[in-house]
């Protein structure tokens, strides 16, 4: 299932928000030097780094077509690179590698960071926010529902599940040899929801997709309805009839020494 980048915008205010937080930490006085946003996606993180930094030939990098059709049609004026983050490095030193919520789908993340922080200028920054939330019911139920009904013989081999992130010492030791300063901490976001469904839509544009990849079009509204089942149970509504979600996210900022 592509990336679509209408789905991921349904919650554009709650997905840019760890954007701009990660971004209020970037030192105001950054090197001179190209900016990037990696995983830049529909560019909703790009506009923030072109607002904060004008003039600095800021770039994205994705390798999600319909993502980049939009990211291009938002910012016409910025250059956004068809590329896949596992085999890009920038052409020569960046002042600033910006990542937001993509480095978690990389399965060897911690070397790939490791990897920029030889592709900044002495001084410059590596940002990175990752989503944290695999031991949340959002993501412990993607499992539950696999295993059950029509589809499970499609995850007899193992679910698509994403290996935890390591603590928060293993970025320090891969890390910390490069840095004159190393920043790692963790935010935990309550979003309210309308509803389960509206739990299920947001998820369903991120981390359901390599379950629903799995398995056929055919099943997708039963797998979903079974995954909202599940969901109504373990987010119970409050006073207002809303579902509060909780997000666990992980900060990194990195200046090279």
């Amino acid at each position: 299932m592509a990336w679509s980048a209408a789905r991921y915008l349904a919650f554009e205010d709650e997905r840019t928000r760890p954007a701009r937080d990660l971004l209020a930490q970037v030192p105001a006085d950054l090197v001179a030097g190209t900016v990037y946003d990696l995983g830049c996606g529909p560019g909703n993180s790009t506009e923030l780094l072109a607002k904060r930094f004008p003039g600095r030939g800021v770039r994205g990098v994705d390798n999600a077509p319909d993502m980049l059709k939009a990211a291009r049609a938002r910012l016409p004026g910025i250059d956004f690179v068809d590329c896949d983050l596992g085999r890009w490095s920038p052409h020569e030193p960046a002042a600033l590698l910006f990542a937001n919520a993509s480095f978690q789908w990389l399965p060897d993340h911690m070397g790939h960071l490791s990897r920029m922080m030889d592709g900044l200028r002495p001084g410059g920054v590596l940002a990175v926010q990752m989503p944290d939330n695999l031991a949340e019911p959002s993501h412990l139920l993607m499992e539950e529902s696999a295993v059950v009904g029509p589809w499970r013989q499609a995850f007899a081999d193992g679910t698509p599940r994403r290996k935890p992130l390591p603590p928060p010492a293993a970025y320090f030791d891969a890390l910390g040899p490069r840095a004159a300063r190393l920043d790692v901490w963790h935010t935990v976001y309550n979003h309210p929801m309308a509803d389960a469904a509206a739990i299920v839509d947001w998820v369903r544009a991120t981390g359901l997709r390599p379950y629903l990849d799995r398995i056929s079009p055919a099943v997708h509204a039963d797998f979903l309805a079974d995954y909202e089942g599940r969901i109504a149970a373990a987010y119970p509504p409050m006073a207002d009839g809303r579902r509060l979600l909780r997000f666990p996210r992980l900060f990194i900022l990195a200046v090279k020494g």
